[in-house]
């Protein structure tokens, strides 16, 4: 009984003491804005078991200002692309992510459609390219003209896999404007 009794104690003890109560932020990657005071932080707010935000932050390194820009706690973002053509005097930032749960599942998974948004250097600016239920393939910017050219379809019978009966379609977007130039 007395074994018992020590071992329960130690395994309550531990279990007590093993649970972390805090939340734990993760800076995963910072990203310079050339030609601005601008700097990108990829931030998630971790918590026990899950993440409980995740955004990211514009950084004015001139005065020390910020600007947050929050996604879902499950969004996935993939990449963050500078875009900057002096000639046409555009200076823009591509975010290619996945920030909507089409499906309605639990959370957002890898059958969800992935969304072009295009931000402007100091965070202020969020245009949405793509509608929710377009799904990207691929993507281009032309240099020459000032555009980006998307590819991909529009699930048309709601099933979450790509079938004859859905719609392959083009997007052209002006990058400067970003307003859709021509649907194809």
């Amino acid at each position: 009984m007395k074994h018992f009794m020590i071992f329960l104690f130690t395994a309550f003890t531990i279990s007590a003491y093993g649970q972390d109560k805090y939340n734990y932020v993760y800076f995963n990657k910072l990203t310079e804005l050339h030609g601005t005071p601008h700097v990108i932080a990829t931030i998630d707010n971790v918590g026990k078991m899950t993440v409980h935000n995740r955004y990211l932050l514009f950084i004015n390194t001139s005065n020390g200002q910020s600007r947050q820009i929050d996604f879902p706690k499950d969004a996935w973002i993939y990449r963050i692309e500078q875009i900057r053509i002096d000639s046409l005097q555009i200076n823009k930032v591509l975010l290619v992510a996945k920030t909507v749960n089409l499906d309605n599942s639990r959370r957002i998974d890898g059958s969800d459609p992935i969304q072009v948004i295009l931000l402007s250097t100091d965070g202020q600016e969020k245009v949405q390219l793509t509608e929710d239920k377009f799904f990207v393939r691929t993507w281009v910017i032309n240099r020459q003209t000032g555009a980006i050219v998307i590819t991909g379809y529009y699930d048309s019978n709601n099933n979450g896999k790509y079938d004859k009966t859905d719609k392959n379609e083009i997007l052209l977007y002006d990058l400067k404007t970003s307003e859709r130039i021509a649907k194809i």
